[in-house]
């Protein structure tokens, strides 16, 4: 007996589809169709919902409590993965923060040995947030381990998690950055630029060396002045970039969203939470990296008051920008999955609707409030 999944529209990537019906095959996405094509399939009714893929966060540090920097593989794998599928994600990059050499090729080990392991969101790649960035942005990263980039400790890094690195932040203003950024891009690696104080001129040597994508935009970065446009004239004004940008209301307020959905395009933004091991868990204290943070009202803060990282959900991301007036509801649903994937290089495998793909897919209220969660043709979240 086939399955299909029934629902009002149907997130796609060229197009939204009108109410019909989605074959599962197998746990991968089969043929769409108008009507039911055989009287006694099995239908999933989600009649007065919608169906959307997969949200993919491409930088989260944590969630459940567990953070991709205490080296605890099973706390990634198991707790993280789980924990985001009640998010809406059913992919991600773990994101790793400035640290030690030592501790980041352990923690690209344990990852690179064992994503497949993981049984909730899928492991899609991993991010190096760093460490090299430059003080004077540092946010929550530690400037003790600040340095210049380096094409053999990188290379170390990638041995360590078998190839599995797939994007690296730098502050573009760092010595050797241009030689550092062709070399990686050439070898199939995104490379992101933030924590920042940047000039234009410096991010677009970085830009033309091959760097695409901007490190949580207006986050971390150089302002906007009128004789020095620094990263945040950058990023809008550098085409052919994605941007990443976190839309909790917090870090970034929805008037300034909207300037850069507006001048960037929404196909050009990325939406991701930034995620600290808080996500999903009560007011407290907490640790980021090696900070004490204290999280309350909405906000992960250094004891200084200055952000570290959010608690946002993706869903609530996507949720946000429609409700700003910002997005359509498809353009949300592209910019928490299609977007991020693509600024990624991982969308031959995450953030869309494609017959033959793994059927991970949400299914969304009309309120853009998240239903249920499938991973693989099977429901494994439901509201």
């Amino acid at each position: 007996m086939k399955t299909y999944v029934l629902a009002d529209k149907f997130f796609y990537a060229d197009r939204t589809k009108g109410r019909g019906y989605l074959e599962i095959v197998e746990g991968k996405f089969g043929d769409y169709h108008t009507e039911l094509p055989e009287e006694d399939a099995e239908v999933i009714d989600y009649s007065g919902k919608w169906v959307a893929p997969g949200l993919v966060d491409t930088h989260i540090h944590g969630y459940g409590g567990k953070d991709v920097m205490d080296n605890d593989i099973l706390g990634v794998v198991n707790t993280m993965s789980e924990g985001l599928l009640t998010c809406g994600v059913t992919s991600f990059l773990p994101t790793t923060l400035t640290a030690d050499h030592a501790l980041l090729k352990e923690v690209a080990k344990g990852i690179g040995d064992h994503y497949k392991e993981a049984t909730g969101a899928k492991i899609q790649g991993i991010y190096f947030e760093g460490p090299y960035f430059t003080e004077e942005h540092k946010g929550a990263q530690n400037p003790i381990y600040f340095n210049n980039p380096s094409v053999e400790e990188f290379h170390e890094w990638q041995e360590a998690a078998g190839g599995l690195i797939s994007k690296i932040a730098l502050a573009p203003e760092r010595a050797g950055v241009e030689e550092f950024v062709k070399t990686v891009t050439d070898e199939g690696v995104v490379v992101a630029l933030g924590h920042s104080n940047g000039t234009l001129e410096e991010a677009t040597k970085a830009v033309d060396a091959g760097a695409s994508v901007w490190v949580h935009a207006y986050n971390g970065m150089r302002g906007l002045e009128h004789r020095e446009p620094g990263m945040v004239g950058s990023v809008l004004s550098l085409g052919h970039t994605y941007a990443e940008l976190i839309c909790d209301g917090h870090h970034v307020h929805p008037t300034a969203c909207g300037i850069l959905m507006d001048k960037v395009g929404h196909d050009h933004v990325a939406m991701i939470t930034d995620c600290m091991r808080a996500g999903g868990m009560p007011d407290g204290h907490y640790t980021l990296g090696e900070f004490p943070v204290i999280v309350k009202e909405g906000t992960a803060r250094l004891e200084s008051g200055n952000l570290a990282g959010s608690i946002l959900r993706l869903k609530e991301g996507i949720k946000n920008v429609v409700e700003w007036g910002l997005a359509t509801p498809d353009e949300a649903v592209m910019m928490g999955s299609l977007i991020p994937a693509i600024s990624c290089k991982i969308d031959d495998k995450c953030g869309k609707i494609k017959k033959g793909r793994a059927a991970d897919f949400i299914v969304l209220e009309p309120t853009m409030d998240l239903a249920a969660t499938w991973l693989d043709g099977k429901v494994r979240y439901e509201a």
